[in-house]
């Protein structure tokens, strides 16, 4: 059967924690994720997913790209390409200029590269602070 890309939905959020934990990543609390975001699917089963946070400049950040631990078929790369290039297709036609990302995980690293992302030799730290955070 054949890869499809579709936008989340509420429910997809379960699926995706669940992931995060069977990779043994912190889940990211829903209300710290936009309401954009893309999953790969193959006959009902979810394989790969990604959020996609708009910015007020011209740049979109594509973010928290995890797959389904349990599907181990041949097209699973070609799911998670798929994933990125269909968010690169969309945010190219909405009129975003360029898309960033933050990732550790050397397999998808080299899937950006590999699709014509620039990967920073010298990688940089990320940093946060909650500074208004009454949830």
């Amino acid at each position: 059967m054949k890869l499809n890309v579709r936008n989340l939905r509420d429910e997809d959020y379960k699926t995706i924690s669940k992931w995060w934990k069977q990779w043994q990543w912190p889940v990211i609390p829903k209300y710290n994720l936009p309401p954009t975001g893309l999953i790969v699917e193959k006959d009902g089963v979810s394989i790969v997913s990604c959020y996609i946070y708009m910015t007020n400049s011209p740049g979109a950040l594509l973010e928290w790209i995890v797959s389904n631990p349990d599907y181990r078929d041949k097209d699973r790369q070609q799911a998670i390409e798929l994933l990125i290039t269909t968010a690169e297709d969309i945010l190219k036609k909405e009129g975003v200029a360029y898309m960033f990302s933050i990732g550790r995980n050397k397999h998808l690293i080299d899937t950006h590269k590999k699709l014509g992302w620039h990967i920073e030799q010298k990688p940089s730290q990320e940093m946060t602070k909650a500074i208004n955070l009454k949830l």
